[in-house]
């Protein structure tokens, strides 16, 4: 309790005053200053203080004189923050980027503080007496959604001046270039870099190490972060945070290695790395048909350093090999020579160039999209041709590919994809699956109309409102007219319209992270009017949304609306949906979701749910059944669909929330996926793989699943529940399987090595070991058979090697060479190139490479087949000094004799000396052409940036015995360089792949 004598000395609760405030007057003028003080007892005791706690003054404003600004023309203004001329008259007009007005714009003057001078009509147009022509004065215009512009009044003697601004619309930053992986030796420097662009620009950069923030007025960087005199400490991960007033973007991460001064640059000791060996010649000692030559993985190294401090290093150093030594197999007769790694080292990188190929087609007939345009933002890049396939170089540096695929004639909505590719090089194929636009329908501008959203008429997902006179022409103008509506809906209570999905469904959070979109559907929009000539726009258009369909209850608080941003492949907000408080006539007994939205640039919108619960699932695809680390294949797409979680749990078991595609990498996939905790069953995924176009297949589920074929070991896989989709009908296509997305248990350590794991486990998925859990795929190769001397994948084009004898000699341009082998006989034959050097004094009489390939029987011929068989090319080594005339042995097998060469192949050769010598007639060998020749002389050559397309082109000019053509039937008769007949083998004798497949599984 407070006593009296206490609350008489109040004066020591009293804090000391403020200082006094700034006078109130303007110059020149008398007005009022203040100072305050608070009452600490009061506040502490509850004790009153009887004292004044805030008391004023009188004051004058400062001296009028002190205003220093001057003026080229006119006056300072009332205020001294600006000139003013008083005959002056600023005309202007604001348009969005369409063109249309920019209704409601606001135009402020740039002075000491921003000053609203006036508001835009509904033309977007504006009048500001008094601005002076002087080329300093700035004024600012915003608008919601778009980024402020700020104009310079450029300078004129004329009174009426007139200025035209056109606003980009607002967004996030976009990071086009990260910072790239370095390697360094302590006490060297590194320069790390980023770049981003976007409207508003980014005006600030902030970095970060192993995720934890560089100081900036320590490291003093922007979007450049320079590091010297490195220690150890200094490695690991770094990414950088581009921020605007439009918000926020990260980076991909850099890796950055330091290494000690005298440390080896890589590990000298080679990986193993098996090849297979021809079918004639199985290994007794190791009991296989697989021998190991050894291989360094391409990571990047500490090589010479630049003096300067460069973004991107002048050279770029990776592991690579550095010796190899020639070893002899002993084969079925002969001796097979080869290269084996020895010695890895820190050299330059392969340099390779990046392809996408593809074909686009409609999803419900397949029809191609013919000559169609492809964007790259706002620039054209290509077209496809008449059956819809496209191929694209892919720029250099570029982190995510994004295309919009146009229709001229528009019967296909935009489509714009994000494209994965192999950054090691070569190519991958995608197909591009089209949705086609609806019938337009036409409605009455004066009245409400409402368009229905969901292929199901009479249960729609959720339906357009679009209120009388809501349309407007580009220039702002009314329009009273009829207008034909396209709106094209893609329901995703249709599995067979997930490929179909825009984009990647992915948007940029406040803080810069990519976070993934679950869709309630998406739809195209596409307003015209009535002749079909000119594009509408829209306002106060409401989109009403069934929430019987939205089965997850926390979705219906999450449901907004989104946009597709074009250039960056990005969804961006529009707005919220709200529940709606009147319900509407047609089915009383449902509530809605309502949102606004208005139909200007953008056509593209989705009902969307960001969601939190990801995965990531590793897979990885494979040359054979064998599963073998080294067999592992590149560039395979491998695709998921997210399945709405199972009933009973929450959903609805038949339609999809997401689609997504990622590449295989020399450690294969992961690919991310929505997944639940609590309930192992809450989702669901299909996961499928495609190469070139073709489906690889999945391992089968029934009629026994065997886990180490699957790979994955139980309990686990039946947690996960693996099923491949003939799991219950044999009929059904085997080309994936549907997995329970279940999210690994951290208390159960069987379920923490994979093949799922937790979204920030991202990267012990991607460096997991080939003994850790994955699922497969598997493709089949036929009956073909390649074997290089020096050893080389055509799925990592970095594997290539420098080397006299390298099958390839260029590895950013490869050349593929076939022959048209006729075979006369009842059985079809298994036929060999042998390949050596031939007119090279470095590789003379030296072993390239063998090529093995059964011929195929002639469907309408049944004493007739035929094959397809490569050779390596004549032309320059690697060092590109001089060339070299492949020495090519064809030898058919069994019992064949040579019954004739083409004529026009035939004379080219004996004009092109030296001459092969031909005694032995169950043979034919040739000084290969240097020239390309065409089907006329049984020639096939086609050269790529990418080894497999270029034998996928050549293989398929070669079946259809044509030089621009392409086939998958064999044609015997036409375009054939060497014939022979063979005669029939008895029935005990084997084909060499049968013997081939038999040793192996016996192996």
């Amino acid at each position: 309790v407070i006593q009296g004598p206490l609350v008489q000395d109040s004066k020591r609760f009293l804090s000391p005053w403020s200082k006094w405030s700034e006078c109130s007057a303007k110059c020149g003028q008398t007005g009022v200053q203040k100072r305050t003080r608070s009452c600490l007892g009061e506040r502490l005791w509850g004790v009153h203080c009887n004292e004044a706690t805030e008391e004023g003054r009188l004051c004058i404003g400062h001296v009028c004189s002190a205003c220093n600004i001057t003026c080229p023309m006119g006056r300072v203004n009332a205020d001294c923050d600006a000139c003013m001329c008083e005959d002056s008259i600023l005309h202007g007009k604001v348009s969005l980027e369409d063109g249309s007005p920019a209704a409601d714009a606001r135009v402020y003057l740039q002075a000491k503080k921003l000053k609203l001078l006036t508001t835009a009509d509904n033309r977007g147009m504006f009048r500001i007496p008094g601005v002076c022509p002087d080329g300093k004065t700035s004024l600012k215009i915003k608008k919601a959604k778009y980024a402020t512009a700020t104009i310079t009044v450029p300078v004129s003697n004329r009174r009426n001046l007139a200025i035209q601004v056109q606003l980009q619309r607002s967004g996030k930053p976009y990071i086009f270039r990260s910072p790239e992986d370095k390697a360094r030796r302590v006490g060297q420097s590194v320069s790390l870099c980023c770049d981003a662009v976007g409207n508003p620009a980014p005006d600030r950069y902030l970095w970060y190490h192993n995720g934890s923030l560089l100081d900036p007025s320590l490291y003093k960087y922007k979007n450049n972060l320079i590091l010297k005199n490195l220690n150890r400490d200094q490695s690991g991960e770094y990414f950088c945070k581009a921020s605007s007033a439009g918000g926020s973007a990260k980076s991909q991460s850099a890796k950055l290695a330091v290494i000690g001064r005298q440390e080896a640059a890589c590990n000298s000791q080679p990986q193993s790395h098996l090849i297979r060996l021809p079918h004639d010649c199985f290994q007794k000692e190791t009991n296989s048909f697989y021998y190991d030559v050894g291989k360094c993985p391409a990571k990047t190294c500490a090589g010479k350093v630049d003096k300067g401090l460069r973004c991107k290093d002048n050279i770029a150093y990776c592991c690579g090999v550095s010796k190899m030594v020639n070893r002899d197999i002993s084969c079925n007769g002969y001796t097979l020579p080869t290269k084996v790694v020895v010695e890895c080292g820190c050299k330059k990188c392969t340099e390779t160039k990046i392809t996408v190929r593809g074909r686009a087609t409609a999803a419900d007939n397949g029809e191609p999209l013919r000559f169609g345009h492809i964007y790259m933002g706002n620039k054209r890049v290509s077209m496809t041709g008449y059956k819809g396939t496209f191929s694209i170089q892919v720029p250099a540096d570029t982190e995510r590919l994004v295309l919009t695929f146009v229709d001229r004639l528009q019967k296909f909505v935009n489509t714009t994809k994000v494209l994965p590719f192999k950054e090691n090089g070569g190519a991958v194929f995608h197909d591009i699956k089209l949705l086609r636009k609806k019938a337009p329908v036409t409605l009455e501008s004066t009245e409400t109309n409402v368009i229905s959203l969901g292929e199901m008429e009479d249960d729609p997902i959720a339906e357009l409102e679009i209120p009388p006179n809501a349309f407007y022409r580009k220039n702002g103008e009314a329009y009273r007219g009829k207008v034909k509506a396209s709106v094209t809906f893609l329901d995703p209570r249709n599995i067979s319209t997930a490929a179909v999905t825009q984009s990647d469904l992915n948007f940029v959070d406040d803080e810069g992270d990519v976070f993934p979109l679950r869709t309630y559907g998406m739809f195209s929009v596409d307003f015209t009017d009535e002749q079909g000539t000119e594009s509408l726009n829209a306002e106060e258009v409401k989109v009403h949304l069934d929430a019987a369909q939205v089965k997850m209850s926390e979705h219906l608080q999450e449901m907004k609306l989104w946009s597709l941003n074009p250039e960056t492949g990005l969804w961006e907000e529009e707005g919220d949906f709200n529940l709606e408080k009147n319900r509407r006539r047609k089915r009383e007994q449902r509530t809605f979701l309502v949102g606004n939205m208005e139909i200007k640039e953008r056509r593209l919108f989705n009902l969307d749910v960001p969601e939190s619960r990801r995965c990531y699932v590793k897979v990885r695809a494979y040359r054979s059944e064998r599963f073998l680390q080294s067999e592992q294949i590149q560039g395979v797409v491998i695709s998921i669909i997210n399945m709405e979680p199972e009933p009973g749990f929450s959903s609805n078991p038949r339609a999809w929330g997401r689609f997504d595609s990622v590449v295989t990498g020399p450690n294969g996939a992961c690919v991310p996926a929505f997944c639940d905790e609590q309930n192992p069953e809450a989702y669901t995924a299909y996961i499928l793989a495609s190469m070139g176009g073709e489906e690889l297949e999945a391992v089968p589920s029934a009629p026994k699943l065997n886990p180490n074929a699957v790979g994955v070991p139980q309990p686990y896989l039946s947690k996960l529940n693996y099923k491949r989709t003939d799991h219950e009908d044999s009929s059904t296509k085997k080309t994936a399987f549907s997995i329970n997305m279940a999210k690994p248990s951290p208390n159960s350590p069987e379920e923490n090595n994979g093949p799922i794991y937790a979204y920030e486990n991202i990267s012990e998925c991607e460096e997991a070991p080939h003994s850790a859990p994955h699922f497969r795929f598997y493709r089949i190769e036929g009956d073909r058979y390649d074997y290089n001397t020096v050893p080389f994948s055509e799925d990592d084009l970095m594997s290539w090697t420098d080397d006299y004898l390298a099958w390839w000699p260029k590895p950013m341009e490869f050349r593929a060479c076939y022959i048209k082998v006729k075979i006369n006989g009842p059985q079809e034959v298994n036929i060999r190139s042998r390949n050596m050097g031939g007119t090279h004094p470095r590789t003379i009489g030296k072993l390239y490479g063998i090529r093995d390939v059964r011929s195929i029987r002639d469907p309408e011929q049944p004493d007739v087949s035929a094959a397809c068989l490569e050779f390596k090319c004549s032309g320059m080594l690697f060092d590109q000094d001089r060339v070299d005339r492949t020495l090519v042995k064809v030898v058919p097998q069994g019992s064949c004799r040579r019954e004739s060469v083409n004529s026009m192949l035939h004379e080219y050769l004996v004009n092109h000396l030296p001459m092969a010598t031909n005694n032995d007639s169950s043979e034919y060998t040739m000084l290969a052409p240097l020239d390309p020749l065409g089907h006329n002389y049984g020639i096939y050559t086609v050269t790529d940036q990418d080894p497999r397309i270029a034998k996928e082109i050549a293989l398929g000019r070669c079946f259809d015995g044509s030089s621009d053509g392409t086939s998958r039937t064999m044609k015997s008769n036409i375009g054939v360089g060497l014939t022979f007949t063979c005669s029939e083998r008895s029935a005990a004798e084997q084909s060499i792949f049968q013997s081939q497949r038999n040793m192996g599984q016996q192996s």
